[in-house]
């Protein structure tokens, strides 16, 4: 995005344009020549921004499912928001990741490779004061984690992970499994330091606590369900097909289905006074005529035309016409 210049500077330019200390010749062959842009090799650009966009609304979807999981697992204030999605060499991701942190390793079953979760210390343990009964509060003590304070948050962390099954859903069928829970990011190495991975930063609040929670995908690991983050292929419904013996089943089932049938012999209007007056051998008279067709409803639903008669001593109607749908709202 070009630069936007201030008030102050655009009188600034005005002024040196009008003194003729700034020639706007020389400005005018300045923008007519050829603009080089340096391209790093380093940090190649692996996602495009229909991928990035992409990413950045399933993990949005992901940070409302957490913040309501995490407010009612920890009964606490809690808020996650996307802060950024941005691709980057993996190098300068475990650089610009703390010393001692929390760091959640993953495995996104089926694609094959690892995924990592960095947690904030602050976030990760006003987390686990709150699991322990406490207010929430945050104190950095990463480099001597207990075993049971490792075994608590490897637990808390890996409901997250059910959380991003969900996010991911309508992308791929992930099932995300903990692999390890590291501190120190120099002895994680998922992939080689020049590649590309994406980083999503989530900012959170947890209480009085506030701090980053960032997810790392590797390209090579992600590459294989990529097209699928295209706009136009992830807001695609696509249609599952059915197994022959499962639509086998169905129909099977639907027909064996019951379904209520009724024949109306007519209908009539009386007032409450008629109704609390009717005695033995009183008539009724309907609005249907004697040679007209009766009508049969299935279901609530007017269906047939019918006209009545017996079968072998019992009644019974023939259906001597259907009734469509309009037919009958238009009546």
């Amino acid at each position: 995005m070009a630069d936007v210049l201030s008030q102050s500077e655009i009188d600034a330019l005005l002024s040196s344009l009008s003194t003729g200390e700034v020639d706007a010749d020389e400005l005018k062959q300045e923008e007519t020549k050829r603009k080089i842009k340096t391209y790093d090799f380093k940090r190649a650009l692996r996602f495009s921004k229909d991928q990035i966009r992409s990413l950045t609304r399933i993990h949005e979807n992901f940070a409302r499912l957490l913040t309501t999981q995490l407010s009612a697992q920890l009964r606490t204030f809690v808020q996650l928001n996307v802060a950024s999605v941005d691709q980057l060499p993996y190098e300068e991701f475990i650089r610009s990741v703390p010393k001692m942190t929390i760091l959640n390793v993953f495995e996104p079953y089926p694609l094959e490779g690892r995924f990592v979760m960095e947690v904030n210390p602050n976030i990760a343990y006003a987390m686990l004061d709150r699991m322990l009964g406490g207010q929430g509060e945050a104190f950095n003590k990463v480099d001597n984690l207990t075993e049971i304070e490792t075994k608590i948050m490897s637990q808390l962390f890996q409901k997250t992970l059910e959380t991003f099954r969900e996010a991911w859903l309508s992308i791929e069928e992930l099932d995300p499994m903990m692999d390890e829970l590291e501190v120190n990011p120099q002895f994680l190495q998922l992939v080689s330091p020049n590649e590309t991975v994406v980083v999503i930063s989530l900012s959170t609040t947890i209480g009085e606590t506030t701090g980053m929670i960032n997810i790392c995908l590797p390209h090579v690991v992600i590459e294989s369900i990529l097209p699928r983050l295209s706009v136009h292929l992830w807001m695609q419904t696509q249609k599952k097909e059915r197994e022959p013996l499962e639509l086998e089943s169905l129909e099977y089932n639907i027909k064996r289905a019951p379904l209520d049938v009724a024949v109306e012999l007519g209908r009539s209007e009386i007032t409450v006074e008629e109704f609390l007056f009717l005695a033995k051998d009183d008539i009724i008279e309907l609005d249907q005529q004697i040679d007209a067709p009766l009508l049969t409803r299935v279901g609530d639903e007017p269906k047939y035309k019918v006209q009545p008669g017996k079968v072998k001593h019992h009644l019974a109607v023939q259906i001597t016409d259907v009734i469509e749908e309009e037919e009958y709202d238009n009546e």
